[in-house]
């Protein structure tokens, strides 16, 4: 496999993450840029990086650089996106990959037009147990797929510094946690929902603090969402059809599911793939995707949970205080 010069913009947490997971499947890390020198220069010096730059347009500005990972908060997200792929690089972002769905269908545009690829850090996507459990759901062993429930609940203590709480931000549960959710919901459907209700708490700080979310799609497939931000909640995830069902638990990350036969009430343990290595099946696939240019899939199902969160905004009628109000955010 050809290797992959990476570089990071934003090391934070979750790059430190990244940086563990890319040494364990690439042996290195190429370049990181922040706009803090010193923040990059501590990185670079924990996971031995190549080259350190002061300023993410400098590292964007490095021709050896194949792959540019966005871990900033996702408000900066849609400016990095742009400005990487117009350098000719294709971009592994965080969740959100952008704020609203008018900023992912021009970068995807973007994308497109250069050849490059563009994939978003959703774990669910990538984990081997998720890929499993499609192959068990497509093989009719489960009948045929009539609903989808599941959870997320986070208790943020709070902070009116922290982005989570912060709507200049984008903070908020459905663009934090809900983002996981959806996907989830979005993964095991044949097809988007076309319907969506839903209703919202607000918390002071003018973020949505919890929300109930009902979506069906064209199969007559439905979707029941619960989310809470300042609300322990498990993390749990649902699949039912009409000859069993599936149950997930710690759904982000899972290496492990219950699968529950409702003609006999016969249980099997499908156990696949390692929580610990969530990233590095990742980076796996990202390079995958460029080597191989496979990535349509991933992309569609990244495109269709950013229009229904937009979509499940826009009836709440949020906005962000960055975004114009005509803008399209389904």
């Amino acid at each position: 496999m050809k290797k992959y010069n990476w570089g990071i913009l934003g090391p934070g947490n979750i790059a430190r993450e990244m940086g563990k997971a890319l040494m364990e499947v690439n042996g290195e890390i190429y370049a990181v840029g922040a706009r803090d020198i010193k923040s990059a220069q501590k990185y670079a010096d924990e996971f031995n990086v190549k080259k350190v730059y002061g300023s993410c347009d400098e590292m964007l500005d490095d021709p050896n650089i194949d792959i540019v990972y966005i871990s900033t908060p996702h408000t900066f997200h849609y400016e990095y996106l742009i400005k990487a792929l117009k350098k000719g690089k294709n971009v592994f972002c965080e969740k959100a990959i952008t704020v609203n769905a008018e900023q992912l269908d021009e970068a995807a545009a973007l994308a497109e037009e250069k050849n490059l690829v563009i994939a978003e850090g959703m774990t669910i996507y990538h984990m081997p147990l998720y890929k499993k459990l499609k192959e068990i759901i497509n093989s009719g062993a489960l009948g045929k797929i009539k609903m989808v429930q599941v959870n997320f609940g986070s208790c943020k203590e709070f902070d009116p510094n922290n982005r989570f709480f912060s709507k200049e931000l984008a903070g908020g549960a459905l663009l934090d946690i809900g983002v996981y959710a959806v996907s989830f919901a979005r993964y095991f459907l044949n097809s988007k929902p076309e319907t969506v209700l839903t209703t919202v708490k607000y918390f002071e700080t003018g973020v949505d603090e919890q929300s109930g979310i009902i979506m069906k799609n064209s199969d007559e497939q439905m979707a029941v969402i619960s989310l809470t931000l300042t609300a322990k909640q498990p993390k749990r995830g649902v699949v039912a059809g009409t000859d069993g069902y599936i149950e997930i638990n710690n759904y982000p990350r899972a290496d492990k599911a219950v699968i529950t036969y409702t003609k006999d009430n016969r249980t099997e343990e499908i156990v696949l793939g390692e929580t610990e290595k969530a990233l590095n099946y990742e980076v796996i696939d990202m390079q995958n995707y460029i080597s191989m240019k496979n990535h349509k899939n991933e992309l569609q199902l990244t495109s269709d949970v950013t229009h229904l969160l937009g979509s499940i905004r826009n009836q709440w009628g949020f906005v962000y205080p960055f975004e114009k109000r005509n803008q399209k955010v389904y």
